[in-house]
């Protein structure tokens, strides 16, 4: 109720109608870290400096974990924004409360529609019609040091799930001789939450696994209980641990690069979120990216986040699919690339000059536009936080050692069959 209260409170303030024939919008997003939302905010600061009757407002409301209960009061207490940045996941239970707009019709007539990279459309996608538009994309990928490689006396990156465990054991080293080890050769993310799902998923994808069979699209379809893949994904992650050559992130701060950067671990699965900054950090370029191994198939997650339309007036959303389509478009997907490490979404974005020549200087991004077609989505279907969630705590048991994956999964398929069946 505080934040009902709380968001309801300032909506009118950065919300209006139309006043003096200026439409204002609100856009809430969670982008991180600080540097990015600059890059926003130019970006931002430029769309309303060329549209003087659309006024963009961006607010930043925290992290995923903390925005989900501000987005789901705001919509109760009928103060939503009007435009929302966030995981596509969302997109179902936004459908299921009425609080968003599809965009089909919108983008039929719109020529960016055919610039968007055809691997996202499944982001946009539930129950036949299109909710919302990729604002940017990433997927997961291996960045290593290729100087600790050097020094282990390994020439080639390992391209299967075998050689990635032969490798880091290699990679774990006691490099002072003081009888500790020093140096790891993996660094994996441990917690419940999305992020560590969602570097996990491409080995689940890469074994044979599924989160749902088929077109289904519903929570009550998975199945982990019987999940070959995710077994096979969840037991390569459990060796890691115990051949003692992987070291596990505090709980839920998976995303952190401090021990890669510092060479403590020799690799890390992350994406292109991280490069601008490892750039900066490792000034002599010592860090490249290889592809996810492989186990029965090459497998990366599709990441990022969408831009949802919410219900308010016709003439606001008219407003907001024209902001909508600006983040679209060449320009935007362009810069937005270049001052974040972000994938663009548009086609053409990808084949501009600045950012083929921003290639150039950063082949690791050439490593994830590869893996693009190789990519997977999560479903964006209701109660998918709840399977994630799940799937979380089945990862936890297992890196701590407190379970097999299959009774793990077992048990995680049990708590899903009590919300869902």
């Amino acid at each position: 109720m505080v934040a009902i209260f709380a968001i309801a409170g300032c909506q009118p303030l950065a919300g209006n109608n139309t006043k003096d024939n200026v439409i204002n919008l609100t856009l809430w997003q969670g982008v991180n870290p600080p540097p990015n939302r600059d890059v926003l905010q130019k970006l931002v600061d430029k769309f309303n400096q060329t549209h003087p009757n659309i006024q963009v407002e961006s607010l930043y409301v925290g992290q995923p974990d903390q925005q989900m209960p501000k987005i789901l009061a705001a919509v109760v207490g009928n103060a939503p924004p009007d435009l929302l940045w966030f995981n596509p996941t969302i997109g179902g239970q936004l459908v299921e409360l009425g609080a968003i707009i599809p965009v089909d019709e919108m983008l039929v007539n719109s020529s960016v529609k055919d610039m968007i990279d055809p691997a996202l459309f499944a982001s946009m996608e539930y129950q036949g019609k299109l909710w919302s538009v990729p604002f940017a994309t990433n997927n997961v990928g291996v960045f290593y040091r290729p100087s600790l490689f050097k020094a282990a006396g390994i020439t080639d990156v390992p391209k299967t799930w075998e050689e990635l465990r032969e490798v880091a054991r290699k990679l774990t080293r006691d490099t002072n001789g003081d009888g500790k080890i020093d140096q790891h050769g993996l660094f994996l993310p441990l917690g419940k939450g999305e992020f560590t799902v969602f570097i996990w998923l491409p080995f689940m994808w890469s074994g044979g696994g599924e989160i749902v069979n088929g077109n289904l699209d519903r929570a009550a379809a998975v199945n982990l209980t019987d999940n070959q893949g995710a077994q096979a994904a969840l037991q390569l992650w459990q060796d890691l641990v115990n051949d003692g050559s992987a070291v596990l992130s505090a709980p839920e701060r998976g995303f952190e690069t401090n021990d890669f950067v510092k060479g403590k671990v020799a690799m890390q699965f992350t994406g292109p979120w991280t490069l601008t900054y490892i750039a900066s950090d490792i000034p002599d370029g010592d860090y490249g990216v290889f592809s996810i191994p492989v186990g029965e198939r090459p497998a990366t997650s599709i990441g990022g986040e969408n831009l949802f339309l919410f219900k308010t007036t016709p003439e606001k959303q008219k407003a907001a699919f024209k902001f909508a389509e600006y983040v679209l478009s060449e320009e935007f997907q362009t810069e937005w690339a270049l001052g974040t490490g972000y994938l663009p979404v548009n086609l053409k974005s990808r084949q501009n000059p600045k950012y083929q020549e921003f290639i150039q200087k950063q082949p690791a991004l050439e490593v994830f536009l590869e893996q693009t077609k190789y990519g997977k989505a999560r479903p964006i279907f209701p109660g998918y936080n709840r399977v994630s969630e799940n799937i979380g705590r089945a990862m936890e048991a297992i890196l701590l050692g407190k379970s097999s994956p299959q009774e793990a999964l077992k048990k995680s398929q049990q708590r899903l069959d009590l919300i869902f069946k």
